[in-house]
């Protein structure tokens, strides 16, 4: 039985994988959606590793699997947990010692967003229906206002701290309709940083809520 470890994007919350789980569980597994405080100012990269170890404990044949933001704690969590396989979801895929700050300009994604916003005729200027919500249904969106909290500044100043990429089997999912990170920026990054082609299913950035069964699937399938 494989353990996945669902780690969110920015703002922590656990809830963005609550379409996702309960199709992972009726498979058979073992599921954790760890919850970060991304409204916490005193926490950072490091707490968020160490949030992540800790629902690990001692289990082993861990699949994590990283949304977003939520890239950038997975190396750490691999170095230091029995993770056996992972997974990018529509993420940003960090250099050892980057911060996420200078994800943005060192990958160029503004350029690649506002080029495919022009391209694809809608907002260039953000705004979270456009970029975040344009495929989630409204009753999912609806849901999920509760939930919400914003991600302060402190992640995005602290370091990714790993040497090298883990031995670790490796995937990237990138949703073929993403606005944030368009799927040409991500195959792109994926490819300069990893050396990986990534994996494309239809969805935009909230894929796991906009496609909960395409992404299960696509986990299920490692």
């Amino acid at each position: 039985m494989t353990t996945f470890v669902l780690i969110p994007g920015a703002g922590g919350v656990a809830w963005y994988w609550s379409y996702v789980a309960p199709l992972l569980e009726v498979a058979g597994h073992d599921v954790i959606a760890v919850d970060l405080p991304g409204d916490d100012e005193n926490a950072g990269l490091p707490e968020y590793a160490d949030l992540v170890v800790k629902a690990i404990g001692e289990r082993d044949d861990v699949e994590l699997v990283a949304q977003s933001l939520g890239g950038f704690t997975a190396p750490m969590v691999c170095t230091r947990a029995p993770v056996t396989g992972l997974v990018f979801v529509n993420a940003m895929i960090p250099t050892p010692g980057e911060t996420p700050d200078a994800w943005g300009d060192n990958t160029r994604s503004a350029d690649a967003r506002i080029a495919a916003a022009k391209a694809g005729d809608y907002p260039t200027d953000f705004d979270e229906f456009t970029y975040f919500l344009h495929d989630v249904a409204p009753e999912v969106v609806a849901e999920g206002e509760r939930y919400q909290r914003p991600e302060t500044d402190a992640v995005f100043a602290t370091r990714c701290e790993f040497d090298a990429w883990p031995d670790v089997p490796t995937r990237v999912l990138v949703a073929a309709d993403d606005r944030l990170f368009p799927a040409d920026f991500q195959r792109r990054v994926a490819r300069e940083r990893l050396g990986i082609e990534p994996d494309v299913l239809p969805g935009g950035h909230l894929i796991a809520l906009a496609h909960p069964d395409l992404v299960a699937e696509y986990l299920l399938g490692s």
